[in-house]
């Protein structure tokens, strides 16, 4: 006997509370729903109403006469599903307020049947004023929490605008050849001949960008390792460590892996790559990374910042410091964020990058380069942390790059969100005399 797929909003319903109320990562909510016929409808509500989030809730607050109670949120994200997909999505507008309504009977709460119907009901007479209204809030308009629209704007006076819209874009898709196994130009053929839309990044040797995402499965050769999905940003850093021959390179908070494979791709001729990450669940990823692209490295579960737990002593000639930020360069990727993220959190992140850079420094080799790397916007996890560093440790000095698309930053360089279409990312390198 075969069972009625549930209703997709009633689905988004439930990973938008774990998401919200529980704090679940975006990513996480949506591999809980496993991979439904509707998981591509699924994750255009998911990512719609979170990047729409504070717009949408200041339309609901407009079209409710009080703020329904905490047991009842479930039926105010189910009136912010409605409203995405009346606004944002091509559904007829009569199926997307009746399958909205129809939910209501599905959570046990019929008396909610006739509210959400009504607000629904409303937001389509009277769009465009709901809509004007909505943008006299600052944090409805920008779709960001007042008090990171704050931070960016007094960091960021010329152009916090523009950054606050790139990170409400949908992103591109961004592809990592595996040097090892084809050329740029050669995929770029395999690519064509699959009729996969697609151009070289010019930033990165082997990026490339395509004309629209899809899903990884249609990539030629993805399961044999041929190629990565990884953003042009992220690319940089396997480019800028310098490599060479014979080094022993440590890559520190290494999850999910896709720098440590490019690595070891960029360099086949390593003497080593250690990588180090502390949470089991996210090193998984790790090896399942390295085994799809058929390379090697030695991993530990470890603490970066305690490396008396992991290190053999031999001096490494490179290390790439990942450092965990707030990831406000990749807003655009992960929305979640926005609702996520608080300035205490900020505060402990910039003390936990204190902490590794310092413990990790000692492991480098005379000569040897560290380069810091976080996918932040904000200075005090970037250049002003670099700078503290510079100042603690005299044996060390800043490396120029070469970023062209970057901001030179006192020290490092910064790629702001969207800048040559690339996420937001900070790079610093500093050598041991």
């Amino acid at each position: 006997m075969s069972t009625k797929p549930a209703n997709p909003r009633l689905l988004a319903v439930r990973a938008l509370r774990q998401i919200i109320e529980n704090g679940q990562p975006l990513d996480a909510a949506l591999s809980a729903l496993g991979d439904s016929r509707d998981r591509p409808w699924l994750q255009e509500l998911l990512y719609g109403v979170l990047r729409h989030y504070y717009q949408l809730n200041a339309i609901a607050a407009q079209l409710l006469k009080k703020p329904l109670k905490d047991h009842d949120h479930d039926i105010h994200l189910l009136i912010l599903v409605g409203l995405y997909e009346l606004a944002y999505m091509e559904t007829k507008a009569h199926a997307a307020v009746n399958e909205t309504v129809a939910v209501t009977r599905v959570l046990k709460k019929n008396w909610a049947s006739g509210l959400v119907n009504a607000c629904l009901r409303r937001a389509q007479r009277e769009h465009e004023q709901l809509y004007r209204q909505a943008d006299s809030v600052t944090e409805a308009r920008f779709n960001h929490p007042d008090w990171l629209i704050g931070k960016i704007r007094e960091h960021y006076p010329d152009s916090w605008q523009a950054m606050l819209e790139a990170n409400n874009q949908r992103p591109p898709m961004h592809l990592r050849v595996n040097a090892r196994q084809a050329s740029r130009d050669d995929y770029l053929a395999e690519l064509e001949s699959a009729e996969i839309v697609a151009d070289k990044l010019d930033c990165c040797t082997n990026g490339i960008v395509l004309g629209r995402p899809v899903p990884v499965t249609q990539l030629p050769g993805f399961s044999q390792g041929r190629v990565s999905v990884q953003d042009g940003a992220a690319q940089l850093a396997a480019t800028l460590l310098d490599l060479a021959p014979g080094q022993r390179v440590l890559d520190a908070c290494a999850a999910p892996g896709g720098k440590a494979c490019h690595i070891l791709e960029h360099e086949p001729a390593l003497a080593s790559l250690e990588m180090v990450e502390n949470s089991a669940t996210r090193a998984e990823r790790i090896g399942q990374n390295l085994a799809r692209l058929g390379l090697t490295g030695e991993l530990h579960i470890a603490d970066a910042s305690a490396p008396d737990s992991w290190w053999d002593g031999t001096p490494y000639q490179r290390i790439l410091l990942d450092a965990p930020c707030s990831a406000t360069g990749v807003i655009r990727r992960h929305p979640d964020i926005k609702l996520h993220r608080t300035p205490g959190q900020i505060s402990a992140a910039v003390q936990l990058q204190s902490k590794i850079l310092d413990a990790l420094w000692p492991l480098l080799d005379s000569g040897g380069k560290l380069l810091y790397v976080t996918c932040s916007i904000l200075p005090e996890e970037n250049e002003l942390q670099l700078r503290r560093f510079l100042s603690r440790h005299d044996d060390a000095d800043e490396v120029a790059l070469n970023l062209p698309w970057a901001q030179r930053r006192d020290p490092g360089y910064q790629i702001l969100p969207g800048d040559s279409g690339l996420d937001g990312f900070y790079y610093g390198c500093i050598q041991k005399r």
